[in-house]
C-alpha cells in the first residue's frame, strides 16, 4: 500500500506528569502538530492543584521523576509538593514544550465525527484532531463527603486539593476529616501551631515510619549534576529497587510478611499508649490500602493538643462537629482530607466515540481499557495512566513514558502507511480485562479492605503485573487486537487476511 505521508494532528488532554511525558515523547518522535489542553493555570497536574501544608511525595525523589529529565539536586529524600511542581514547570520550559500547551483550557466535550475528533474547551475554543490522548490522571476530582449540616458551618471549610492560603490555622481548633497520606501529612503539619487538632478517622490506616524529610547532601547533588552517566545509573538502581515493592504487593511472599511486620512494629514502638494504639490499629492487613508513609504522624497524634476520633461523624453544626456518640466538639476550621473520585478519569467531560457512544455508557460497569490505554468504541483515542494504571506498584513516570511510546506506533502508521482509524476490538479488551481480574487475586489489595482502589463493581482498578510484563505488553501493539481502516478504499490488512482465510 502506498499513501502520501501526512502528519497527524494530536490533541493531548492534561499537562500533568503524564501529559508532559506524552508531549515530549511525541515531539522526540517527530510529531509536532500537537496541542496540549490543560484546565489549570499551570502545568503539574496533581502537584499544581494540591498545595496543602505538609504536602510531600511518599515516593523517593530519585525515582519520582521523568527518565528524560533527571534532576540531580532534589532537596530531600522525598520531595515536597512545591519542589515537584517547580520541577515539572522547569522540565516544560527547558525542553521547549510550553509552545504546545494551552493553559486555562478545560476540555468539556470531545466527539469522534467519523474521521476526526472535535474537542471543545470551556471557553468555546474548538480543536480538530486526528488523535486524542487523554492524560487526565487519576487524582484530580476532589471528593467532598455528604455530611449533614456541612454547609451550615460558620468557619472555613477547605479541601486539601483546593487549599486556600488565606485560611488562618494558627491558634485555631482544627478538625481534619479523612485519613490516608493526605490526612496524615496535613495533621502533622498543622498540629504544632494549632490550639487543638482532632483527626476524624472512619477507618485507621497502617502508617510505615520512614525518614521522608532527610536532606539530600549537597555533595551528592554536586556529584550527580556533574556526572550524567552516574545520574542515570542511580535512576536505574532506583527502578530495580521499586521492583521489590512491586513483588511485595502482587505476590504473597516472605517479603510481604516482612514489610507488614515492619508496619506493625512502627505502630507498637512509636505509640506507647495502649488505648490509643488500639484505636490506631486497622482491622486489615498492611499494604491492602494505599500505603501511608510518614516520619511524623505517630509522634504528632500523641501530643496533648491532638486527638484521634474514630466515632463516625453524624453531622456538622454551625460551630462544631457532632459524632455518632452524641458528643459535639467545638471547631474553628474544617479540613477535608477526603481524597478524590479516583475512577472518573476523563469525566465529567462529554466524551463520545463511534456512533455517539458516551464514555458513561462504555463504562457503565466501571472503567475498562485494553492495556491501560485503548477503549473499544473510541477510535484514535488513547489514555495515558488510564484504567488499571499502577498507582500501587510500578512507578507512574515509567508507565506514562512507555504508554506514550506505544501510542507513537499508531501515529507512525497514520503518517506513513495511510491508516485512517485504529480501534481496539471488544474481544481483545475483554481478554485483557479477564487476565487482569485473575492476576489481581493474589495481590495484597484483595485481602479484605475497603479502599479507593475498588471500582463501583467491586473490582480493583490497579496493575497486577510487574514492570517486565508491562514492558512486554507495551513495547509495540499487537495489530491483530485492533480494527484498522485506511484512507484509500483498499481493504485493511486484517480484512485481506479474513478474505484469504475463507478462500
Amino acid at each position: 500500500m502506498t499513501a502520501a505521508t501526512r502528519n497527524p494532528r494530536v490533541c493531548v488532554i492534561g499537562a500533568g506528569m503524564a501529559g508532559i511525558a506524552t508531549a515530549h515523547t511525541f515531539v522526540q518522535a517527530g510529531f509536532t502538530d500537537l496541542v496540549v489542553l490543560e484546565k489549570g493555570s499551570d502545568v503539574g497536574g496533581v502537584w499544581h492543584w494540591n498545595r496543602y501544608p505538609g504536602l510531600t511525595c511518599d515516593v523517593p525523589s530519585q525515582i519520582y521523576q521523568l527518565s528524560f529529565a533527571l534532576k540531580p539536586d532534589w532537596s530531600q529524600v522525598c520531595a515536597t509538593g512545591e519542589e515537584i511542581q517547580r520541577y515539572h514547570r522547569d522540565v516544560v520550559d527547558r525542553l521547549g514544550l510550553d509552545k504546545y500547551i494551552r493553559l486555562n483550557s478545560e476540555v468539556v466535550a470531545a466527539e469522534f465525527t467519523g474521521g476526526r475528533w472535535r474537542v471543545e474547551t470551556r471557553d468555546g475554543h474548538v480543536e480538530e484532531a486526528d488523535f486524542v490522548v487523554c492524560a487526565t490522571g487519576v487524582l484530580h476530582h476532589p471528593a467532598v463527603p455528604n455530611i449533614p449540616g456541612l454547609e451550615s458551618f460558620e468557619g472555613p471549610v477547605v479541601h486539601t486539593a483546593r487549599w486556600d492560603d488565606s485560611v488562618a490555622t494558627e491558634g485555631k481548633r482544627i478538625a481534619v476529616i479523612g485519613t490516608g497520606s493526605t490526612g496524615v501529612q496535613v495533621v502533622s503539619a498543622l498540629q504544632p501551631a494549632a490550639r487543638s487538632i482532632a483527626h476524624f478517622v472512619r477507618s485507621p490506616q497502617w502508617v510505615i515510619w520512614a525518614p521522608m524529610t532527610v536532606r539530600q547532601p549537597r555533595l551528592v547533588s554536586r556529584v550527580l549534576a556533574g556526572a550524567p552517566l552516574l545520574r542515570r545509573a542511580v535512576y536505574a538502581v532506583a527502578l530495580q529497587a521499586a521492583n521489590l515493592f512491586t513483588d511485595v504487593v502482587i505476590r504473597p511472599s516472605w517479603r510481604r510478611k516482612l514489610v507488614q511486620a515492619y508496619a506493625r512494629l512502627s505502630l507498637r514502638v512509636l505509640v506507647r499508649d495502649r488505648a490509643l494504639r488500639e484505636k490506631l490499629t486497622p482491622d486489615y492487613q498492611p499494604l491492602c490500602k494505599r500505603q501511608v508513609v510518614s516520619g511524623t504522624y505517630y509522634r504528632t497524634i500523641v501530643k496533648p493538643n491532638a486527638e484521634l476520633v474514630t466515632e463516625g461523624v453524624a453531622s456538622v453544626t454551625p460551630t462544631g462537629i457532632r459524632t455518632d456518640d452524641g458528643r459535639e466538639r467545638p471547631v474553628d476550621v474544617i479540613v477535608l482530607a477526603t481524597g478524590f473520585k479516583a475512577h472518573n478519569y476523563m469525566r465529567p467531560m462529554d466524551l463520545r466515540g463511534k456512533d455517539g457512544l458516551s464514555i458513561d455508557e462504555a463504562w457503565a460497569d466501571g472503567p475498562r481499557a485494553y492495556q491501560m490505554t485503548a477503549i473499544p468504541g473510541f477510535p484514535n483515542l488513547f489514555t495515558v495512566l488510564g484504567p488499571n494504571s499502577p498507582t500501587g506498584s510500578v512507578p507512574l513516570q515509567y508507565s506514562a513514558e512507555l504508554t506514550a511510546k506505544y501510542i507513537t506506533h499508531w501515529l507512525r502508521r497514520f503518517r506513513d502507511d495511510g491508516v485512517r482509524t485504529v480501534e481496539v476490538t471488544d474481544a481483545a479488551a475483554k481478554h485483557f480485562n479477564e487476565g487482569v481480574a485473575e492476576a489481581l487475586g493474589p495481590t495484597v489489595w484483595n485481602t479484605g479492605c475497603n479502599s479507593w482502589y475498588f471500582n463501583q463493581d467491586g473490582s480493583v482498578d490497579l496493575w497486577p503485573y510487574d514492570r517486565k510484563t508491562m514492558k512486554a505488553m507495551l513495547t509495540a501493539p499487537d495489530e491483530s487486537d485492533y480494527e484498522v481502516t485506511y484512507e484509500s478504499e483498499e481493504p485493511s490488512r486484517r480484512e485481506r487476511a479474513r478474505s484469504a482465510s475463507t478462500e
